[in-house]
């Protein structure tokens, strides 16, 4: 059963008297411990699509299930909720505290979602501390736990933001060019990591590119133009190490 399936979504949007389509009967099936690139050009409906499925947007017409919860037209705080539990952003620009730690920058994205204790959500201080460390261990930055983020490198950044989004447990995590502010060396090792955690965890991942060359380690790869996508896997992924662009 798939993890995520959009059934005919259409988005618009109103840019004064003009009506814009983002994305146009679109139908996607992707399930569940996958690698997935999105790719296109700026413009294509990349950014849209993981807005729709992240609970960010409402579709404007269609139906979007995620772990088998319909999202279509949850509202405002429902939308919230299902965030908070189901889903991990990683952003380009990092998007950290400045003026929290490495470690607390997990820590209060978990004060505001709790962690998994037993199938229930935990909002205890020790424990979310204990989860915050051990997935920055998880990312091999524990020796900068105590370090802001003007002190880390923008490697390290984008190393904090990943702990954050899986320290949470959430099933799936989406990431829109987070390599795009890095240089080629630092993109690979971050691409390398986040390929090693989807291994790891079982966790989906959905990754929204430009670069064409990223294309070449997904499972499956969703190609935008024109506002229509076309999907397909790859049954042999290329190692990232053999990445270059």
């Amino acid at each position: 059963m798939s993890l995520i399936t959009l059934t005919s979504v259409t988005k618009e949007y109103k840019l004064g008297e003009i009506i814009v389509t983002a994305l146009k009967d679109i139908n996607l099936d992707i399930e569940k411990g996958k690698f997935v690139v999105l790719v296109g050009p700026s413009g294509s409906g990349k950014t849209t699509l993981l807005n729709l499925i992240s609970a960010i947007d409402y579709p404007s017409a269609g139906r979007i299930q995620i772990d088998n919860v319909d999202i279509s037209f949850l509202k405002r705080k429902q939308r919230a909720q299902f965030r908070r539990e189901k889903i991990g952003f990683i952003f380009q620009f990092f998007n950290l505290l400045p003026t929290l730690s490495a470690l607390e920058n997990i820590e209060f994205s978990l004060d505001l979602s709790g962690i998994l204790v037993n199938g229930k959500r935990s909002f205890d201080k020790k424990d979310i501390r204990e989860t915050a460390m051990t997935w920055l261990r998880g990312v091999h930055l524990e020796e900068r736990a105590n370090h802001f983020p003007s002190q880390l490198s923008g490697g390290e950044q984008q190393r904090v933001a990943i702990a954050r989004a899986l320290a949470k447990d959430p099933p799936i995590v989406v990431a829109d060019e987070p390599t795009g502010n890095l240089d080629y060396q630092t993109g690979v090792s971050i691409l390398n990591l986040m390929k090693k955690l989807n291994e790891t965890t079982n966790k989906t991942f959905i990754i929204a590119t430009h670069n064409q060359q990223i294309v070449k380690i997904a499972n499956v790869v969703i190609s935008l133009q024109f506002n229509q996508i076309y999907c397909y896997e790859q049954d042999n992924p290329l190692d990232v190490s053999k990445l270059a662009w």
